[in-house]
């Protein structure tokens, strides 16, 4: 996709990392069992997201693709009296979870559908997704087109595709051949696209006056928005002034350390920084939190608490930055070799122009500076999640060496090592991405009344977050075996029972297809194979 606007070219790094063509959309679903006029669920332990302790054992009850009802059956370790079980009825359908937990839907608040120049395509993205039980997103650019992502999501609600639920939020000024320069003409831009069909817009930064009316606009239309503040207008606009204008959620960090500065009001750059050079771009945003108020100063406090106060979502992506503080960790994980695509594999190697890839020459130094930035990026949202603020959990897959849904339950983990619960990771997974879309009535717990979206695992998952890996948790069993345990054994989305290691499966044979069609062999930065 092509925009002409100048201004979002130059602002947003999408332009750089967005392909210019559109992927292929998901073929017709051929997965899934039901949705059933009722199925009932046995005898699982029940994490329902709203923080909740685990409870159980319980039956959940299912009508079509609605919760109906659940009902607790019971005492642990003790079998359940079928007297007080809900009833089978005669076109019914049985699930025994007899040992399981069970989980609202993951909620993946910053999700791209692949990207021609990933060489992935939509179904790729999907089952790697939906493997990891992630049932809904939010693609924060609609990268494919306004038109083919709203298609999809309308597939996607009619369970036409094997797929999460779809939001789509546009980038401001998609569409476009003319800059947009005034305050009339923002709001009619954001007029035009809710009367497209957008759920929102995704900001990167534009002149102060623009922004305001677009945010004022978009916000009276009832639309959600989120900002990736790109370094290139934070200096004039940062988080706080976004949030006051209606902005509902910030995207990483960018913009937040700004709004932070005590002694200064423009981050320090060196003389010869170059913001196109994605090196020098990386390397010093890596060197910005430490520029910002000193943890719970006066100044830190005041900005933490009027954002709360305004009802304010940070999605910080924590994942996406992973391999800027270990690179070699990042690039040596071992879902690559089975199920990262060889050209998504060539699109992570270093390279002056792959938005992302900006390993010129990365080191020591440079993984320091983010290890630290992240020690105090860490801080902030721990504390903004104490004092009652809002945190979602955002992927940002497809870059950087992050893969779609494994990355996903890395960003799970990384909150853990933030400071949060067990508990409070599963409820900014779930609860609070569903309050931050406007869907919490519909999606986002384990409720009577809402939508069949719910994982099934046959590991606790609060003992450890690595059973919701795919390739599921090591653990070394009584009789001294080395065994990998857990991985979602199910999917439900909309009352449609997935098998999730099957999704798995299906990846990787299309990984091992392109493999043998293109003779493609994974191999780490400068040590291709010898061709003989």
């Amino acid at each position: 996709m092509k925009f002409l606007y100048p201004l979002v070219i130059l602002i947003c790094c999408f332009a750089a990392y967005q392909s210019h063509a559109q992927v292929a959309p998901a073929p017709d679903r051929k997965e899934g069992m039901g949705p059933y006029p009722q199925m009932i669920i046995r005898g699982a332990t029940l994490i329902n997201g709203t923080g909740t302790p685990p409870f159980g054992p319980v039956d959940i009850v299912i009508e079509g693709n609605k919760i109906a009802d659940i009902r607790i059956v019971g005492s642990p370790g003790v079998k359940p009296d079928s007297a007080d079980r809900p009833k089978l009825k005669a076109n019914g359908y049985e699930l025994d979870a007899t040992g399981m937990y069970v989980l609202p839907g993951f909620i993946d608040m910053h999700g791209h559908i692949g990207g021609d120049s990933q060489g992935v395509d939509a179904e790729y993205v999907y089952k790697l997704w939906m493997a990891h039980g992630i049932t809904t997103i939010r693609e924060p650019s609609a990268g494919n087109g306004l038109e083919w992502t709203l298609n999809e999501k309308r597939r996607s609600e009619k369970n036409e595709i094997t797929a999460p639920r779809i939001f789509a939020y546009t980038v401001f000024g998609q569409g476009t051949t003319e800059p947009i320069t005034t305050a009339d003409q923002a709001r009619k831009w954001v007029d035009d696209n809710a009367k497209k069909g957008a759920d929102g817009i995704k900001f990167f930064g534009a002149p102060p006056e623009v922004m305001e009316a677009a945010l004022v606009e978009n916000k009276k239309l009832g639309l959600r928005s989120a900002c990736h503040h790109a370094q290139l207008n934070v200096a004039r606009w940062n988080v706080l002034n976004s949030a006051k204008a209606g902005l509902t959620s910030m995207e990483h960090w960018y913009g937040l350390p700004e709004a932070l500065f005590e002694d200064k009001t423009i981050q320090d750059y060196p003389v010869n920084y170059n913001y196109m050079n994605e090196q020098d771009r990386f390397a010093e945003a890596g060197r910005l939190w430490k520029q910002a108020a000193p943890p719970y100063s006066p100044h830190w406090n005041e900005v933490m608490d009027e954002l709360i106060s305004l009802d304010f979502t940070i999605d910080p992506t924590f994942n996406i930055y992973e391999a800027a503080r270990d690179l070699h960790r990042a690039r040596t994980l071992e879902w690559h070799e089975d199920y990262t695509m060889p050209k998504l594999w060539e699109f992570y190697q270093p390279s002056r122009t792959s938005h992302g890839s900006f390993w010129q020459y990365w080191g020591t130094e440079q993984e320091v500076a983010w290890k630290n930035n992240y020690r105090l990026w860490m801080m902030f949202v721990n504390e903004y999640k104490n004092r009652g603020g809002r945190v979602t959990t955002g992927s940002d897959s497809g870059y950087i060496f992050e893969l779609y849904g494994f990355a996903y339950i890395r960003e799970l983990e990384l909150l853990r090592e933030a400071g949060f619960s067990p508990l409070e990771v599963i409820r900014s997974a779930t609860l609070y991405g569903a309050q931050a879309l406007g869907k919490d009535k519909e999606i986002g717990s384990v409720e009577p009344g809402k939508m069949a979206d719910m994982i099934i695992i046959e590991k606790n998952p609060l003992e450890n977050l690595q059973c919701l890996y795919g390739t599921g948790a090591i653990m070394l069993n009584d009789n001294n075996e080395v065994v990998r345990v857990g991985g979602i054994r199910y999917t439900i989305k909309d009352g449609i029972v997935f098998d999730a290691k099957k999704l798995l499966h299906d990846v990787k044979e299309m990984v091992d297809r392109e493999k043998a069609k293109t003779g493609f062999e994974i191999y780490q930065p400068g040590m291709a194979p010898v061709k003989e």
